[in-house]
């Protein structure tokens, strides 16, 4: 049957359905039709109609149905119309078309428009009337689409046309009524809000007020699913926690990342500049930046919002020093301005800002404002983009500067030549500087000069420029060389000069020499470039110097020449490293290019003082350049030309260094990623087993201070196992009770078979009796004992040897020449175990004090070990009870009776500073020390002169054995806290050489992680923990203002004797506390100002909260007393503080409690649990709105805000701020604390305020955790659900689910939660129907 006869057909039918007889059509508006007659007609059409369309093949019914409809609009007589639309309805009743075929073939027609009214109201009359038949998705579709033409055609002025609205509106009302339930209302706002834009736009005012108001209901499951004052949280950058997903604003906009249709609070919708502009004033935030705008450098895409904050913060920065007093010295400006420069060239670099339509935009901004006090600090900015570009753009980029010019300096004014013994001399001449560029880019694109002339007030810099380039005796004392290469880095004919005397100055030549430690001779420059000159450099001048440099060391490592590099070379190269702007050619450099082909060029000496510069002079290294390097030094201590004693030493110090100083939030992610990407696991150590156990008790460390173990551990099961394998280790059970479970399942799993002491005893006796045979030659004697495979016993043979006759045979040191450190290593291992079962053995003191002889003969006299290498050995055997106490007896022997090493330390810390940016006497100081104690890695005895040993030693520029043993000491004193037994020696460590962390490069983080780890331990202890901070953060007393880390009431603690440990700390003490942090996230920061590019933090708020959580750690009180009260200073002590600024203090709060262990903060748990008992909850009043109730930010505003509210947002800031670990305790603490107690409506609204603001963060970081959750919320409803005769926000709850459904769960817990809804009420089973996928009919039931 054709399409044609189809279309025939249907009009056929349909105009014998309506044809009448001739008197019926003459008198239709008289005659009056019975009821049976009326039946018998709609009967006869009704099977009319069946017939027709049983008769029509299915493949055609939408072509037959629209050719109905054609039919229907081409009525213009209401009771044909009607009959017409009967029909249809007929036919959906008995099942013979389709509700939503008939609704959609309707909605569809071109015809349909309020301008024929007729069809109109039959339309939606008829949809109104069928629309229940359509299953729900077909409801969504049916309602997007009512809405779309009712937006373009439903007029608005016109009166007539009311009863057209009338009837959508019927159809609209009908499908948003909750009761009728025709689809999930979560669908039915998510077509709306797709559709309708602005519902305040709506042509017709009573449908905009509908869909306003059904839009509005869904605000208090926007507000279940909201953070409390979260435009007003701010993290802290370089914190473990803040690189999280939860600071995630749109690049485009600006917007929070907020999920699903709800209509969130307008606040929370807004462009959160605020947040960006805070983020980017911080130093070192760029990577935050980069993750919060999720920026990828390989992409290259402008970002307008980005560029729009960095001009800003550059006028905030000329407001500021617009109202900054001449004699103002705090140097915060001058930071700032610093930090500004390094934000523009790395944001431009890789192209997320635009250069020119920032200059323009910063035009535009500082018209009409007239700041000239900021000018100079602008245009020094502006020249540190444009000399190190300018070569490489078109000069058009450039120009819009020019209008800089005309804004910031006038035509008549005379601008006074600068003081160039300052250095703000370089900021106050860049303008001019800057002119000189884009004249010289000029000259060279088109060959001539500038079309304007330099505005007047800079002429005479100008002149004096040109003046003192042709100067011949240019002088370091002042800065006119900087000026000279701020003004001429792109001009080849004049910028050598001024270079060329930098570069002398700290190469110096082969004439003039200094010596090193172990008699080596090096370049003569002692003194390096200044950081106040380096500062002074544009970045393109300090990429010149810096090049040169790394040129020069790489040429001299390849002509292996004898003389060493300058110390001022070095020095000045390791200050170079500290510039990010300069990243690509410095650290990146140094860790891809200089060290590689340094190595490969076999100059050990320049290796051994990169590993050098490393350890003991850069700050602030990126982890992924950390972690390459840590690769780096495990490839070379496997290779053979790198078996020599001090460079083996060195890369192992190096490496042991790089291990521990992880950072705990640095572990998980950066170890899975790299043993995910490469299978050879470089990062382990091959043979080392010191610094793999130092590998293992940094994860244990990081897992438990990140609570990433409350999960899974599966991402560092391979890097265990290829440990195992490298170098099986065991541990004691004092340190495995704190270390994570998983780790302690693991090892339990793979145990070690420990060496028994009585066979290692009969090994050494026999191997003793061959050494004193002599084995007919000494040639036998050294082929056997440095025989591949022999028992690693020698250390112990000299031991004994040493013990009979009082010396150490010439013999013995050409067998340990012959073993070398490598395998040397491993003996020290066997040694360390011999020693333990001597001591263990000895009768006597006197027998103790000739063993500690001749401990200080191998260590100090022969030089066969370092005392850093034994000490670590020791400290990290596996040993338990009585062995472990003599490990740690030997120890504190070694460390405190022996003199050798406690004069040197004490020494070392009184003549010296850690600052070494500051000084220009170092390598005075180094040398003064190194003559008083000269330290050999050889035995420099008396020799066999027919066959002397010659040894090669390596330049050293800044360690020594006390710097080298920080590290270890670190190691040590958390292995002494694991064994109580031993804690007097810990005591007695930290009082005689505790002043050694005066050198520590993380003193701060050190301690924090220590008092976190052994919270455990320490709690209960009071005068142990004072002990520590004050050895520790004491060792800064001489270097450091007072209250540069703790507070003044801590300080006077500090002073009490130390069996006074009574202090009890009151409120006012920690409102002061958290007040502190408070003030450092804002500007300027309470504490000290310091250079934030050599502090062990990136910022003030940084050391202001681990300084913060180090005391509060360190409190004599109970970890849940000092929780309790920090939680009061935002729930009690709220009516002190600010009311616009309590929300700064719940960040406070917030940030502190999340980066304290879990006892701190277990009493907000116990908060929550009393709180959901609170009688208002159990009991709740009918009058009462919980959502007002439970919405702080509002209720906060207008002085409504309670105790649940107050609750509520604290606990919102807590958990923003906490990690991923320690948000997947939420699980077990609800099903544990909060199941059994919540059995009303309004405790249940609490929980869903609680935890739906984190369900987003679940679902992205731990889907288990969200589905343990939902789950839990379903259980708990039921209860609810039994408990109520009445529910009054089941529309609200509903909501709430099905955001969790449409959002994050889908169908992943279907199965679970069906039949917990079967056992609902109908109300709650009707509008979760299409979770469960129950049929009203069922819910009837």
């Amino acid at each position: 049957m054709s399409v044609k006869s189809i279309e025939e057909q249907v009009n056929d039918v349909v105009s014998e359905l309506l044809r009448g007889e001739a008197i019926e059509e003459a008198f239709c508006n008289f005659i009056v039709f019975n009821e049976e007659n009326d039946k018998a007609n709609k009967a006869f059409t009704c099977e009319r109609m069946k017939k027709l369309w049983q008769g029509i093949p299915q493949e055609s019914h939408d072509t037959a149905l629209r050719t109905y409809i054609q039919c229907l609009y081409r009525q213009y007589n209401l009771k044909r119309v009607s009959l017409l639309c009967d029909l249809l309805e007929r036919m959906v009743e008995d099942s013979v078309m389709s509700a939503k075929q008939i609704c959609e073939e309707l909605l569809a027609h071109e015809g349909l428009s309020y301008k024929q009214p007729l069809q109109w109201k039959a339309t939606f009359t008829l949809i109104r009337k069928i629309i229940g038949g359509v299953e729900y998705k077909g409801v969504r579709d049916l309602l997007r689409t009512i809405l779309q033409k009712c937006q373009n055609s439903t007029p608005a002025e016109n009166v007539a046309s009311l009863p057209q609205v009338d009837s959508v509106i019927e159809v609209v009302k009908y499908i948003l009524d909750r009761n009728a339930c025709l689809l999930p209302a979560y669908l039915a706002v998510n077509e709306i809000t797709k559709v309708c834009l602005d519902v305040h736009n709506w042509p017709d005012w009573r449908m905009g007020k509908l869909i306003s108001d059904y839009v509005n209901s869904f605000r208090p499951a926007a507000q279940m699913v909201s953070i409390s004052g979260r435009h007003h949280l701010l993290p802290v950058v370089g914190h473990s926690m803040s690189m999280n997903n939860v600071w995630h604003l749109s690049k485009s906009s600006l917007h929070f990342q907020l999920v699903g249709p709800l209509p969130y609070d307008k606040i929370l919708q807004q462009p959160q500049t605020g947040l960006l502009r805070y983020v980017l004033e911080q130093p070192y935030s760029r990577e935050m930046v980069c993750n919060m705008l999720t920026l990828n450098k390989q992409a290259k895409q402008r970002c307008e919002v980005l560029e729009e904050q960095l001009v800003d913060l550059v006028v905030l920065a000329m407001e500021r020093s617009e109202n900054e007093s001449v004699n103002d010295d705090t140097g915060l400006s001058q930071l700032l301005w610093q930090h500004l420069s390094s934000q523009l060239i790395y944001f431009v670099l890789f192209q997320f800002a635009s250069f020119p339509h920032m200059v323009l935009s910063l035009y535009e901004k500082l018209k009409g404002k007239n700041l000239k006090k900021g000018r100079d600090h602008l245009m020094w900015v502006l020249l540190q983009f444009i000399s190190g570009s300018i070569q490489k753009n078109p000069l058009a980029d450039f120009l819009p500067v020019m209008k800089l010019y005309d804004l910031l300096y006038s035509s008549d004014e005379i601008i006074p030549m600068p003081d160039v013994s300052k250095a703000d001399s370089t900021h106050t001449m860049a303008s001019t500087c800057i002119w000189i560029h884009l004249n010289k880019k000029a000259e060279q694109s088109d060959k001539q000069k500038l079309q304007r002339p330099i505005p007047f007030g800079l002429k005479s810099h100008l002149e004096f420029l040109k003046k003192t380039m042709n100067t011949k005796n240019l002088s370091l004392n002042d800065f006119t060389i900087a000026l000279l290469c701020n003004a001429y880095s792109t001009n080849t004919d004049f910028f050598g000069l001024p270079m060329g005397i930098l570069i002398e100055s700290v190469y110096g030549n082969t004439k003039s020499t200094t010596m090193l430690p172990g008699n080596i001779v090096a370049s003569a420059p002692t003194v390096p470039l200044p950081m106040s000159l380096l500062d002074s450099l544009t970045v393109h001048a300090k990429m010149s110097l810096i090049h040169s440099i790394v040129t020069r060391v790489i040429r001299l490592a390849k002509a292996k020449q004898n003389m060493s590099l300058a110390p001022a070379l070095v020095e000045t190269y390791s200050r170079l490293l500290v510039y990010m702007e300069i990243e690509s050619l410095g650290i990146k450099g140094f860790i891809s290019q200089l060290l590689p082909t340094v190595f490969n060029s076999h100059a050990l000496g320049i290796l051994h003082t990169l590993l050098e510069m490393f350890s003991y002079r850069l700050h602030h290294t990126q982890i992924h350049y950390r972690v390459q390097l840590l690769g780096h030094l495990h490839t070379l201590a496997s290779i053979q030309q790198t078996n020599q004693n001090q460079l083996h030493l060195c890369v192992e110090s190096t490496a042991l260094r790089l291990i521990i100083s992880l950072g705990s939030s640095e572990v998980q992610p950066q170890l899975s990623r790299i043993s995910s990407e490469s299978k050879s696991q470089a990062f382990l150590a091959g043979e080392s087993e010191e610094l793999n156990r130092a590998l293992i008790i940094t994860l244990a460390r990081a897992m438990h201070i990140t609570g990433v173990d409350s999960h899974t551990t599966n991402w560092c099961k391979d890097i265990l196992t290829s440990i195992m394998q490298n170098t099986p280790i065991g541990w004691p059970s004092h340190t495995l009770q704190y270390f994570p479970q998983s780790l302690v399942e693991f090892f339990s799993q793979n145990p070690v078979t420990k060496e028994d002491k009585t066979q290692l005893k009969r090994n050494v006796e026999a191997e003793y009796k061959k050494w004193k045979s002599g084995m007919n030659s000494e040639n036998n004697i050294i082929a056997h004992f440095s025989m591949q495979g022999i028992a690693p016993i020698f250390l112990c043979i000299v031991w004994k040897n040493l013990l009979e006759e009082n010396r150490i045979p010439p013999t013995a040191f050409k067998v340990l020449d012959r073993l070398g450190p490598r395998v040397l290593s491993s003996h020290l291992r066997t040694f360390a175990d011999f020693l333990v079962y001597e001591f263990s053995n000895t009768q006597g003191s006197g027998n103790i004090n000739r063993y500690l002889d001749a401990l200080t003969e191998i260590i100090w006299r022969s030089n066969i070990i370092t005392i850093d290498r034994l000490v670590l050995c020791l400290v990290l055997r596996n040993l338990e009870g009585k062995e472990a106490q003599i490990k740690f007896l030997i120890v504190q022997l070694l460390l405190l009776n022996v003199a050798e090493f406690k004069n040197r330390v004490h020494e070392f810390v009184k003549e010296n500073s850690p600052e070494h940016w500051l000084q220009n006497n170092w390598h005075e100081k180094h040398m003064a020390f190194h003559k008083k104690y000269p330290e050999k890695f050889y035995y420099e005895g008396i020799q066999d002169l027919n066959n002397p040993i010659h040894h090669q030693y390596l330049p050293v520029y800044f360690g020594n054995v006390c710097l080298r043993f920080l590290p270890v000491l670190d190691v040590t004193i958390h292995r002494l806290l694991e064994f109580l037994p031993v804690q007097k020696i810990l005591e007695n460590i930290l009082d005689n050489i505790g002043c050694l962390y005066k050198f520590h490069d993380r003193p701060v983080t050190y301690l924090y992680n220590t008092l976190f780890y052994f919270e455990k331990r320490l709690n209960g202890k009071p005068s142990l923990k004072r002990r520590l901070v004050h050895a520790i953060i004491g060792a800064f007393k001489d270097i450091r203002p007072p209250n540069w880390c703790l507070s003044k009431e801590y300080g006077h603690y500090l002073q009490m004797p130390h069996d006074n440990i009574d202090w009890v700390p009151n409120q006012e003490y920690y409102v002061h506390l958290i007040g502190r942090l408070v003030d450092s996230i804002l500007i300027p920061p309470p504490f000290p100002n310091c250079d934030w590019r050599f502090n062990e933090f990136p910022n003030p708020a940084a050391h202001a909260l681990y300084a913060t959580c180090v005391e509060l750690m360190a409190l004599p009180s109970n970890s849940n007393i000092v929780g309790g009260a920090l939680l009061d200073v935002a729930l009690k002590s709220c009516l002190q503080l600010p009311q616009d600024k309590i929300i700064s203090w719940m960040n406070a709060v917030g940030l502190v409690l999340t980066a304290l262990p879990d006892p701190f903060w277990a009493v907000l748990h116990e908060n929550i649990v009393s709180t959901i008992s609170m009688p208002q909850l159990v009991v709740p009043s009918g009058s009462t709105n919980p959502f007002q109730m439970f919405n702080f930010f509002t209720s906060h505003m207008v002085f409504a805000e309670q105790h649940c509210s107050y609750l509520l947002g604290l606990c919102h800031t807590v958990w923003h701020h906490a990690g991923i670990g320690q948000l997947s305790l939420l699980p077990v603490f609800i099903k544990e604390k909060l199941r059994p107690i919540i059995k009303t409506e309004d405790q249940f609204l609490y929980l869903c305020h609680l935890v739906g603001p984190f369900l987003q963060r679940f679902h992205l970081e731990r889907t288990r955790c969200l589905l343990d959750i939902t789950m839990e919320l379903y259980e708990i409803l039921m209860t609810v659900d039994k408990s109520c005769e009445h529910m009054r926000y089941i529309d609200p709850i509903s909501d709430f689910l099905y955001h969790i459904k449409y959002m994050f769960v889908g169908d992943g817990v279907k199965n679970e939660v069906e039949k917990v809804i079967r056992n609902l009420r109908p109300a709650l089973q009707l509008r979760l129907r299409f979770i469960s996928h129950t049929n009203v009919e069922e819910v009837s039931s």
